[in-house]
């Protein structure tokens, strides 16, 4: 068929977009409708999961307005924001056309979901480099509450 159709790729050919950087919105569970950032991805599964997945790390609670005037206490407090780290199915994430270049790689890891402990310690890091980004202005839409 490819000979008769050559505009037709097979889905083999398919491209692989969802890439670490790759800004996506979770559909289900705990953080449904929050965005995360896909920090490693299995395209093709591993032993423990066979299915397409992602390691991501996100925002379970966005900045909120802050005011010029506001004291420097309420801006601190306004302007922090919550993060989670989860391995989800592709079947429950959307892909949005942004991209945010954090360098979590080095953070979060598979290997911090394990246990407890270094799980928080990945999230307070991870929190340190969202509030850096969200500090510099730039990435204005990633730190916006859904608005649905």
């Amino acid at each position: 068929s490819a000979v008769l159709f050559p505009h037709i790729r097979a889905a083999s050919a398919m491209v692989k977009f969802l890439k670490p950087g790759k800004v996506v919105v979770l559909l289900t569970g705990r953080y449904a409708g929050k965005k995360a950032v896909i920090v490693k991805n299995y395209d093709d599964g591993n032993s423990s999961r066979h299915y397409g997945h992602a390691l991501v790390c996100g925002l379970s609670k966005e900045p909120r307005k802050v005011t010029k005037r506001s004291p420097a206490k309420v801006q601190a407090r306004r302007s922090s924001v919550k993060t989670f780290i989860k391995v989800v199915n592709y079947n429950h994430i959307m892909p949005t056309r942004y991209n945010l270049d954090v360098e979590l790689k080095g953070v979060v890891t598979p290997d911090a979901l394990e246990n407890s402990s270094k799980k928080v310690d990945a999230n307070k890091e991870a929190k340190k480099l969202f509030e850096e980004k969200f500090k510099s202005g730039k990435n204005r839409w990633f730190f916006t509450k859904l608005r649905f």
